[in-house]
């Protein structure tokens, strides 16, 4: 089992940054794909970014990239989410997500969840 908590969200004026953070407690295992994932009301769930736990590799959706960084610390089982030039379509809540299905996008492929933390950014 695997416990995900996120940190870090808040209210910030378009073009200003915001570090979510995503600790993981439990059975980590090397093998683990971490994730971000965004949903706003009444829409489906959107991938954000992802992260091999094993060996850093990364993947990000078309609509983050080169404003979005996504890292982890594995001597803290943390992810982060370094969101620079946020926009006000960036509003919502954010959830970081693990699994062990590889560097995949869709939501299904996914195990353990986060509770979410909200982004919202102010034009």
């Amino acid at each position: 089992q695997v416990q995900l908590v996120e940190s870090g969200g808040g209210l910030v004026q378009a073009g200003g940054s915001l570090r979510l953070s995503c600790a993981a407690s439990g059975r980590i295992f090397s093998t683990y794909t971490m994730g971000w994932f965004r949903q706003a009301p009444g829409k489906e769930r959107e991938f954000v970014a992802a992260i091999s736990w094993s060996d850093g590799r990364i993947y990000y959706a078309d609509s983050v990239k080169g404003r979005f960084t996504i890292s982890r610390d594995n001597a803290k089982n943390t992810m982060y989410l370094q969101m620079n030039s946020l926009k006000p379509k960036d509003t919502t809540v954010y959830s970081c997500a693990a699994g062990y299905a590889g560097l995949v996008v869709a939501d299904s492929e996914y195990t353990y969840w986060g509770q979410g933390t909200q982004v919202t950014v102010s034009s």
